[in-house]
């Protein structure tokens, strides 16, 4: 099935939008083939001000209608208690509220961004969108990140090499508590990398030490500012440590 047939038969949309490439791409061909389509941007302590400004930034690009739902995910116990499958519950809450709004607006098919190279098996999320009878399209249309991104491109959108980029929380070990201030301090440490010119990376908590994650090409900026990075780091961390084992990109 192409895009295009599948918006023929689903031509009334509502989007699951993150600003990412994929959900990006998929407002994008929304916008191109169904008749109507509106985006649900779910602001919670788990996503970083720059992805909100991400995705109002496409959506005022593509002219596509937006709203902004406010969620206290961590008013969840099963999301705030962190199990290992806590994408599960959080999935369940968040598409829940965008169901919630959407059938409010008129809409009862609600999309998501999970493209073909998802591996279903290892994202506990994904079975919360099933039991939701939420479609994903790219990956109904066998289209993987790589072609994503290529379309992207082609397209004109901004989006097309932005890194891949999970939500906060996953920053935190599973069984510690998720608290406000663990996703507050991972936030200013991971702003402040990126201020330094750092752009796929993750600033993970392993107690009151955080443990930075980059990738290979990366570790030379590193250390180049390593000074800066612990003065600065070691305002919210007791301790600061460089994680060795460097890979070329990040999926979580």
């Amino acid at each position: 099935m192409k895009l295009k047939e599948f918006f023929e038969e689903h031509p009334r949309v509502a989007i699951a939008f993150s600003g990412g490439v994929d959900s990006a791409y998929l407002l994008y061909a929304a916008k191109l083939y169904a008749k109507e389509v509106c985006a649900y941007y779910v602001k919670t302590a788990f996503q970083p001000q720059f992805e909100l400004e991400d995705a109002m930034r496409l959506a005022k690009e593509l002219d596509a209608k937006v709203r902004i739902i406010s969620l206290d995910v961590l008013a969840n116990a099963e999301v705030a208690s962190n199990p290992k499958n806590r994408c599960y519950f959080c999935k369940k809450c968040i598409f829940s509220a965008i169901i919630k709004e959407a059938a409010a607006d008129g809409f009862t098919d609600l999309l998501d961004g999970t493209n073909a190279s998802d591996d279903a098996d290892d994202r506990p999320g994904m079975k919360a969108l099933q039991e939701l009878s939420v479609y994903s399209p790219l990956r109904i249309c066998g289209l993987p990140k790589s072609e994503i991104r290529m379309l992207s491109k082609e397209a004109g959108l901004f989006t097309w090499d932005k890194p891949a980029y999970a939500c906060l929380a996953t920053r935190i070990p599973a069984g510690t508590v998720i608290e406000k201030r663990l996703l507050e301090r991972t936030e200013l440490a991971e702003d402040f990398l990126f201020s330094l010119g750092f752009t796929d990376f993750r600033v993970r908590t392993v107690g009151e030490m955080a443990k930075l994650q980059l990738i290979a090409k990366d570790i030379p900026l590193f250390v180049e500012n390593r000074s800066k990075i612990l003065d600065r780091l070691k305002e919210h961390y007791a301790s600061v440590c460089l994680d060795l084992e460097v890979r070329d990109e990040h999926r979580d």
